[in-house]
């Protein structure tokens, strides 16, 4: 006769190891805070950086230098990093450019400029000290130029002149000795980040053509400015970051020449969106994790609209650029304000800070 056996289930270990009944010896986050305890140069989750060096650029504008630890895996020219700061108890993220090119000694060189009512940039230019310990995700873009000889123009605005500069010293340390054209905006000459390092190379660098707008004495960069400085510009491969409006412009611009591919841009401001009946509309927005439900309305990004409601998401550019933000959209259709995607598929990754409702959502949150 056959007799039934009941048998123990498979031990499922990586079940276990989450068990709240281990806390806090599996949580990740309690580790990291004890050996920042230890070392401020220690952690398992992210890459400290010590300030070896800060720079005043401009009035408003600071450089400052790290030196990550040796787990930093490094980067390359013209990528980007968040930064993890803790202000007032509450961890905030934001993305920044480098505003260097990968060196020997592993420097690299964050450029910040002071934000009117910003949190960040305000407590990095206020309490962030030489010996101080900033805490760095690893570097991420694919903003660079081409391999080859095709001549390059760089063209910024404001602070979009940070990863610029990156790709400046990159070409001067490997010996690229390419024709450069660099259109820079920016509002009076106190206002000119760099100035000193580009002027030099002007001055050194044959092929390197520096030209700079001052935009309070003879209106903004656009275009079509662009086309009247530079009426061979279909030549250049161009490399662009500023506001959006100006990489939309320069986008258009190569576009009507034919040649649209000869274009790679980058911007630190999201499409903003027309307001139309449309837009008026509100969705309910349910989160599954924290059985929130707020209303969204369609003409603001969902990071905005869940922190207007009090939740309080991880973020940090607020660009779509960092993913930070990212989450699952369980279901709904959302538009994605950088690319003008629409998901409407369940259980897809959307980025908070550049979607807007397009119907009633739910959301991992």
């Amino acid at each position: 006769m056959d007799t039934a056996v009941n048998l123990p289930r498979r031990l499922n270990f990586s079940s276990a190891l989450r068990s709240p009944w281990l806390h806090p010896l599996n949580d990740a986050q309690t580790w990291d805070q004890v050996l920042s305890a230890l070392n401020p140069m220690w952690s398992t989750r992210d890459y400290p950086a010590r300030v070896i060096e800060i720079v005043e650029e401009t009035g408003d504008t600071r450089t400052f230098v790290l030196r990550p630890g040796r787990r930093w895996p490094g980067h390359t020219a013209g990528q980007h990093v968040v930064l993890e700061v803790e202000i007032d108890g509450r961890r905030l993220h934001r993305c920044f450019s480098l505003s260097s090119a990968p060196t020997r000694d592993r420097r690299v060189r964050i450029t910040v400029k002071r934000q009117p009512g910003a949190r960040v940039s305000g407590w990095l230019h206020d309490r962030v000290r030489v010996g101080d310990v900033l805490r760095l995700s690893a570097s991420n873009g694919h903003f660079a130029p081409p391999a080859g000889d095709q001549p390059l123009l760089l063209l910024s605005a404001g602070s979009g002149i940070t990863p610029l500069m990156a790709i400046v010293e990159d070409l001067q340390a490997r010996g690229d000795a390419r024709d450069v054209v660099f259109l820079h905006a920016c509002r009076t000459p106190a206002d000119f980040i760099f100035e000193g390092r580009l002027r030099e190379l002007a001055a050194s660098r044959p092929g390197f053509d520096l030209r700079v707008h001052f935009s309070a004495q003879v209106g903004r960069l656009d275009a079509a400015t662009l086309a009247r400085e530079l009426p061979d510009f279909a030549r250049y491969q161009a490399m662009v970051c500023g506001p959006r409006g100006l990489t939309e412009g320069i986008e258009d611009l190569y576009r009507a020449a034919g040649v649209p591919d000869q274009v790679r841009s980058e911007s630190y401001s999201g499409r903003v969106l027309p307001r139309t009946g449309a837009m008026e509309l509100s969705h309910a927005v349910h989160c599954s994790v924290t059985e929130r439900v707020f209303t969204a309305r369609a003409d603001s990004s969902l990071l905005s609209e869940a922190e207007a409601f009090g939740l309080t998401p991880a973020h940090g550019c607020r660009i779509g650029i960092c993913k930070t933000c990212q989450c699952t959209k369980r279901s709904g259709t959302v538009e994605n304000l950088r690319t003008g995607e629409i998901s409407s598929e369940p259980d897809q990754l959307i980025q908070l800070c550049v979607s807007v409702a397009r119907s009633p959502l739910e959301l991992v949150l």
